[in-house]
């Protein structure tokens, strides 16, 4: 079973994807973890990889699906695998589509999990982390016993640059831009299934298996 996994930043996707490589027993593959990985293991890919992430350029996609076609071919994808932070724009699906069709393959879901901007941005800028024992809460969902104070080190909690409103905002609007369209390009390949991000997370993960199948 091959699934590519779809959603805003904050939509949970990740999470999702990791519980669906525990249940069905598939890799969940990441990006940054493939990329971590050809540089530890010095591949040429890797290497060449290398060159443009320390000039703080983006590393061509051409690269990327090489390195990826390499992982999904090892011994554990035998039986599928759950992509998770790739392809975010119509060029890499397309150019994914076409390299696993020359070896005879393709995806069979993409799973969109599907949140509102609005809750998005309740999620994120809600957040609040120990910068001393990295503990994390939120103001409306998981607050600490006493306010702005980490229950486990007594460390006054902060707002990471990243979870604050604007930054979300702008994260939001890179995504509707760059990945909101592959919930066309899929949809228009059969194979887009969408759940609701914004119910419980078992809830989430229980609509996810009936389309999976249990």
């Amino acid at each position: 079973m091959k699934i590519i996994m779809v959603g805003a930043p904050g939509a949970g996707k990740g999470t999702q994807a990791k519980r669906i490589a525990e249940k069905y027993s598939i890799p969940h593959v990441s990006t940054g973890d493939i990329f971590r990985a050809n540089l530890k293991a010095g591949t040429e890919l890797g290497m060449k990889a290398k060159v443009f992430m320390d000039q703080g350029a983006l590393v061509p996609d051409e690269i990327t699906i090489g390195m990826l076609m390499d992982r999904i071919h090892e011994a554990d994808c035998a039986g599928g695998y759950v992509l998770d932070g790739f392809p975010r724009n119509i060029p890499q699906a397309e150019s994914l589509t076409a390299a696993l069709s020359g070896s005879g393959e393709a995806i069979d879901y993409v799973v969109d999990v599907d949140v509102p901007d609005e809750n998005i941005i309740e999620r994120m800028s809600g957040r609040r982390t120990c910068p001393k024992c990295g503990a994390s809460y939120h103001i409306r969902y998981a607050r600490p016993q006493s306010e702005g104070i980490c229950d486990a080190c007594g460390t006054a909690l902060i707002q990471r640059i990243d979870d604050a409103a604007e930054t979300v905002k702008k994260r939001l609007d890179v995504y509707h831009e760059q990945t909101q369209p592959l919930i066309d390009y899929y949809s228009k390949a059969g194979i887009l299934r969408s759940v609701d991000g914004t119910q419980d997370m078992e809830k989430v993960f229980t609509d996810i298996a009936a389309i999976l199948g249990d």
